[in-house]
């Protein structure tokens, strides 16, 4: 049409569906140019409802209304409507996003809203009348709103432009060309404007994909899951029969080699009333399906890797590129994450939410932690943010909130807010700081400039929420001094970026006049509310990915190709998707109403596929199982494998096998070794000269486990926020009775034990597991204690002589004096005048072989210490009883057990002293290295197994030692 004039394109308006079509034509024009200066045409992006149509921008048209203000406008008319609607802000802003795009369906449609009431008879429809009802938000109070403001939807808005433009062509034909390229189906108003196109003296309409080979018994029976039925469509609205439309006459040889597979496609996917017409049709020709391959994956996983593959060797051919099309964003963000293990970032079409970018993560987590009040596990995810400084710099906050998670954040949680957080530091003992009390101090301080900083959303919070604009300019304030670093103020640093202005565009609209129609919320409400804006919100790229490889969404290939095109997640549900559901009108009151079925979703689809699938390098791709379920193959492909299995054919597998064999092997290494058991060998001034009878029973099960325990000086964390767990319950019964055997003297009265117990659960007694499970076991361990074992030891004439006592042996060693050390629960006198040594036990009790065989010495090693009077306050003198006490609260609610059952104690005491010193002699030696676990039929699982990697080297014990 140009014929070689370079100022015939500029003279040309060009019409497409989208704004990457546009720029898709663009690049097109360069490619074809090869580089020299040209002067394109005018191009502009008509279905694109987020961008006014450009071709009418006249002053006479009204002015669209935001859609952020049409959707918290409507939300305040879904709250009005009464709770039975919207019991939330946060369903309040669903329902207004579901109403603005019902109005903009309808209105697209050209439809009246008027005809609502038609759909269903009063007397049968109960339901539907209080759907009405409440329809008349949109079909009463908003029109009624718009018009009082001189402002109309954007949908409308765009209608008005098109009719605009549509009537001064129509009045004054362009002499220039104008052509409307890539459309698959329009609504009324775009039809009517391509049809004034086709009849215009220059006018062209390109149609992609038009299946003129149809034969008319099957173009007759196209139902809307068909491929052709929006281009069917179409056409019947602007007045043009299909034999009226011409092939393009300006194909290359590529089109031309495209022919046979897109042949190949339309009669796979012809209407199921006429699939008959397979068994009479030509065996299709061979190079139908050359370039076209098939890869099944067993999981989403497998198939993200093996697409990635495939990417990266297209880069391996110079001037190759590659796409992949896909519906699942999941996918794509695998697929690009899986890209940059060779540094290769795609360009994804589709973006990012602004709710899952760095700064809209920030800004969810600034809320989360306020409304949380300061919950361990929200604050730590705050302060770990790549975004967060606190005025310092963001390493200097990475060591403080590190230094915070173990000092105060692990275990039980502290109690609410920064205030209970300062207390629960300050009780933490200086010398627990690697720092020592100086970074106590820090953490104080650093605590309490944290406070003033939140200051202005824990203000709001206190006050039970307030207006949107009021959160807005709260959490804003906050954000931004949480942000802060010394060398850059806090708005500087967060409102950067696409992010950033995303983030203070949607922000500045919250806090504005738009507020005022969004009624007050608390600040729960608040967070959910921003996360749904937020999520609405896409964040693209500029710049910065890798100009041969692409992920399109299905809009955006129709009008693009690729020497390699990847179609991925052919699963139904995924693509095809779902045809959905209405949540305003049933399938048959959409039909009555002059909506468009829901099933043209389905066809739509089925049409980019059908595109796509035409290229010259095609690679189909799904996955066997998502999220551990099974998946369906999409419709597309077992169409097409039944009609190729008539004739002995199927989609070639075997290239696109080897994606899937690399995925494998890439992370695969050439040989696996496993690592020899570690066998350490500390320096004789390294090994612990000081050691607990717990840690000696350690000592003979997993000398390891001590060796990094006491010598590597490794201790294992607690969980963050932890509920209060069985370390805690064997704490608080210890010290319970503890108390009221130093306080209760003769008096042995339940209720006094029951005091002693709450005074020691304090806090924890409110935390509902501590309520709920723990003291009522507690109470029958006072009951039981009281009456089967305390009241008739005294009756026997057994009296304590000392509970949680410290005591010490010192022993001699070839390495040096070696000190035992104890803290024994309790320590009796029998009638006879020797002792009696109790370990209460609340899970589980050492079996007598144990004890005897010297793998639990604990209570022998006690003894061993009172024979000396290692026990402060405790005389010297033999030990004529060792028991446990198992204190569960269950059924029974304790029980007594002998630790020894008949062995002579006497004999087992020496044995477990004799036995100790032959382990000091052992380990005294340098050349004894720590083994790890060295008789596996004695050992436990214990805190140090991974570093020891015991599941690598003995995986025959591993179960046993978990």
């Amino acid at each position: 049409m140009a014929a070689g004039d370079p100022l015939a394109l500029a003279r040309m308006t060009l019409l497409l569906p989208t704004r990457r079509a546009a720029r898709a034509v663009s690049e097109a024009f360069l490619r074809v140019a090869e580089g020299d200066a040209l002067l394109l045409p005018r191009m502009f992006a008509l279905a694109d409802l987020d961008e006014e149509a450009g071709i009418a921008a006249s002053a006479s048209l009204p002015t669209a209304i935001e859609r952020l203000d049409r959707t918290l406008q409507l939300a305040r008319l879904v709250v009005s409507a009464g709770d039975q609607f919207a019991a939330t802000p946060e369903q309040a802003l669903k329902l207004a996003q579901s109403l603005s795009g019902l109005i903009d369906e309808v209105q697209t449609e050209g439809i009246d809203f008027a005809k609502l009431a038609e759909l269903a008879p009063e007397e049968f429809a109960g339901h539907w009348q209080e759907t009405l009802k409440f329809l008349r938000i949109v079909t009463e109070v908003w029109p009624a709103h718009l018009e009082e403001e001189g402002l109309v939807d954007p949908v409308h808005r765009r209608i008005l432009a098109l009719e605009a433009r549509r009537e001064a062509w129509a009045r004054n034909p362009p002499a220039d060309p104008v052509i409307a390229a890539g459309f698959v189906n329009a609504d009324p108003a775009l039809s009517d404007l391509i049809g004034v196109i086709t009849r215009l003296p220059r006018g062209v309409l390109v149609l992609p994909g038009l299946d003129l080979d149809l034969d008319n018994e099957a173009w007759d029976a196209i139902e809307p899951t068909h491929p052709q039925f929006g281009l069917k469509a179409l056409i019947g609205r602007i007045g043009i029969d299909r034999d009226q439309v011409r092939p393009w006459s300006d194909v290359d040889a590529v089109e031309l080699s495209r022919t046979g597979r897109a042949r190949l496609l339309a009669e796979a996917l012809r209407p199921a009333e006429t699939t008959e017409r397979w068994r009479t049709m030509a065996r299709p020709p061979q190079d139908a399906l050359d370039g076209l391959a098939l890869l099944e994956c067993e999981t989403a996983g497998e198939e993200a890797e093996a697409i990635a593959l495939a990417m990266r060797r297209t880069l391996e051919s110079p001037g190759r590129t590659a796409a992949l099309v896909t519906p699942d964003r999941g996918l794509a963000r695998r697929v690009a994450a899986a890209l940059r293990r060779w540094g290769v970032e795609v360009d994804d079409s589709a973006g990012r939410p602004l709710s899952e970018t760095p700064v809209g993560i920030f800004l969810e987590l600034v809320i989360q932690a306020a409304v949380t009040d300061f919950a361990p596990r929200p604050l730590l995810a705050l302060l770990k943010h790549p975004m967060a400084a606190c005025g310092r710099e963001p390493e200097a906050l990475r060591r403080l909130a590190r230094s915070l998670e173990r000092a105060a954040l692990r275990g039980p949680r502290p109690a609410p807010g920064l205030e209970g957080l300062a207390t629960a530091l300050g009780r933490v003992e200086a010398r627990a700081f690697d720092g020592g009390p100086a970074e106590k101090d820090e953490l104080l301080g650093w605590v309490a400039d944290l406070a003033q900083r939140v200051r202005p959303l824990t203000k709001i919070i206190a006050a039970k929420g307030g207006t949107l604009a009021d959160l807005v300019l709260a959490h804003g304030e906050a954000a931004e001094a949480l942000a802060e670093t010394p060398r850059v103020a806090g708005p500087f640093r967060l409102w950067r970026g696409q992010d950033g202005e995303a983030a203070a565009e949607l922000l500045a609209k919250l806090a504005g006049p738009a507020s005022a129609a969004f009624p007050a919320l608390a600040a729960d409400a608040y967070l959910a509310a921003l996360g749904l804006l937020m999520s609405g919100i896409t964040i693209r790229p500029l710049y910065g990915a890798h100009p041969r490889l692409s992920i399109w969404g299905l809009i955006e290939a129709r009008l693009q190709q690729a020497d390699l095109t990847i179609l991925s997640g052919l699963n139904e549900g995924v693509w095809p998707p779902l045809p959905g559901d209405e949540p305003w009108m049933s399938r048959p009151m959409r039909a009555k109403f002059g909506l468009p079925p829901l099933e043209t979703r389905i066809g739509l689809a089925a049409q980019d596929f059908l595109l796509a699938a035409s290229g010259p390098d095609v690679l189909l791709t799904r996955a066997k199982r998502a999220e551990g379920a099974p998946t369906v193959r999409a419709r597309f492909l077992s169409r097409l494998e039944t009609m190729l299995g008539a004739f002995g054919l199927s989609i070639p597998r075997a290239e696109a096998a080897m994606f899937t064999a690399w995925a494998e092997a890439i992370d695969r290494p050439q040989a696996i070794q496993p690592c020899r058991p570690p066998l350490p060998k500390p320096p004789l001034r390294a090994r612990p000269r000081k050691l607990s009878v717990t840690a000696v029973e350690t000592w003979m099960r997993d000398p390891y486990a001590l060796y990094a325990r006491h010598i590597l000086k490794l201790r294992p964390l607690d969980p963050i926020d932890s509920d209060p767990g069985a370390a805690e319950r064997g704490n608080f019964i210890h010290e319970a009775l503890h108390r009221f055997i130093s306080e209760a003297g003769a008096n042995l009265d339940e209720r006094d034990l029951l005091a002693a117990g709450r005074a020691v659960f304090g806090e924890a007694i409110a935390h509902p597991s501590v309520a709920a499970f723990w003291w009522p076991r507690f109470e029958r361990i006072a009951r039981w204690f009281l009456e089967a074992f305390e009241r008739p030891r005294r009756r026997a004439g057994i009296t304590p002589l000392a509970t949680e006592v410290p005591g010490s042996l010192e022993l001699a060693g070839p390495g040096g004096p070696f000190t035992l050390t104890a803290k024994a629960d309790r320590i009796d006198r029998l009638s006879d005048g020797s002792l009696s040594i109790l370990d209460y036990k609340t899970g589980r009790v050492p079996k007598t072989d144990e004890v005897s065989w010297g793998l639990a010495p604990q209570l022998p090693l006690e003894a061993a210490i009172a024979e000396f009077g290692g026990f402060a306050g405790v005389p010297r003198g033999e030990t004529a009883e060792l028991t446990f006490l198992k204190l569960t609260g269950g059924n029974p609610p304790g029980e007594i057990f002998s630790a020894l059952g008949g062995i002579d104690i006497h004999d087992e005491v020496r044995a477990a002293r004799d036995g100790l010193l032959r382990l000091i002699m052992l380990f005294d030696n340098p050349a004894t290295p720590y083994p790890a676990k060295p008789r596996p039929e004695h050992a436990r699982g214990g805190d140090y197994d991974h570093l020891a990697r015991i599941g690598e080297w003995a995986p025959d014990t591993s179960e046993d030692l978990a």
